[in-house]
């Protein structure tokens, strides 16, 4: 009888534990990411993969199952989840992760933005952001200070984490500013290099390598290359070669390749995940190294 009541009572604290679990539902997978180095024991659940356009995002039954039964929500905000976020909180009803709670967290909200849309957003103007580009991951030091910003509020609200929270950061941090000084070491041979990409998914990623985009294969932002803009491109691209041609892994590569193999230089094609591959503790910093590794390739 002893030994069942030991037994009962250990599973009765397990159980208690599980429903005391903090419960994330992250938007795109670099802020899961971020939010496990800073807290690996939360429970986080990812709406989006590197291998799909953040943009565009059916709001399915299961995700907003997730929202619902969040404690916490991160998302990047700047109106990259416009087409799909509002419509999961509204089904979701989970008044926790509403805008303006402190449970909602925009990390767009914690850097500086590039580029914002000047003139009328028209249903034809493209995937444009009126605040600025909301691709901003690709800067290592805007993640840190999203870094930053986010551990604040974890500790705000689980204070009984706050030191953890906070133990997680200093490390996060000193890791990274010590990676930042070896990629851009790595980066000297690229700065001032020509480059083509597709849409603005490592808009911040040029200005931090020294690259300057001299052509975009998208005729507008969110909108698939066409045959007429790709020869436009191609006329570019002899007055201004590149070192390479970089696309992400959710684009169809078609068009690239069509223009890397005109150019000559099918080998400098480059199709790079345009986040992180998976959403464990540390992959920002993998991702990061991926990154640099392949895009310094491109000069040799």
């Amino acid at each position: 009888m002893r030994i069942l009541t030991k037994a009962i009572l250990a599973l009765c604290l397990a159980a208690a534990g599980q429903a005391q679990a903090i419960t994330v539902f992250a938007c795109e997978p670099e802020w899961a990411s971020l939010t496990r180095t800073l807290l690996p024991e939360v429970s986080v659940r990812t709406a989006t993969t590197h291998l799909q356009d953040p943009h565009h995002i059916e709001a399915r039954p299961s995700l907003i199952a997730q929202i619902r039964g969040a404690d916490f929500a991160i998302c990047t905000g700047a109106e990259l989840e416009a087409a799909w976020l509002p419509m999961l909180q509204a089904r979701a009803g989970n008044p926790k992760v509403q805008n303006g709670q402190p449970s909602m967290f925009f990390a767009a909200q914690h850097v500086e933005l590039i580029d914002p849309f000047k003139g009328t957003i028209t249903p034809y103007s493209g995937d444009v952001h009126a605040n600025g580009n909301p691709h901003f991951h690709t800067d290592p030091r805007r993640v840190l200070q999203v870094a930053k910003a986010l551990a604040a509020r974890l500790g705000s609200l689980y204070p009984e984490k706050k030191l953890l929270v906070n133990q997680n950061l200093a490390n996060f941090e000193s890791e990274l500013q010590a990676k930042i000084a070896v990629w851009e070491k790595q980066l000297q041979a690229l700065r001032g290099r020509s480059v083509i990409t597709q849409h603005a998914s490592f808009g911040y990623l040029w200005p931090w390598l020294g690259l300057k985009p001299v052509a975009d294969l998208e005729p507008k932002p969110g909108m698939p290359p066409t045959a007429a803009h790709l020869e436009k491109v191609l006329a570019i691209s002899k007055t201004q070669p590149p070192i390479g041609i970089i696309i992400a892994q959710h684009h169809d590569p078609k068009p690239a390749r069509w223009l890397a193999g005109s150019m000559g230089m099918p080998s400098k094609l480059l199709i790079i995940p345009a986040t992180v591959t998976d959403d464990q503790p540390g992959a920002i910093t993998r991702w990061f190294d991926q990154l640099v590794t392949q895009v310094t390739g491109l000069a040799k």
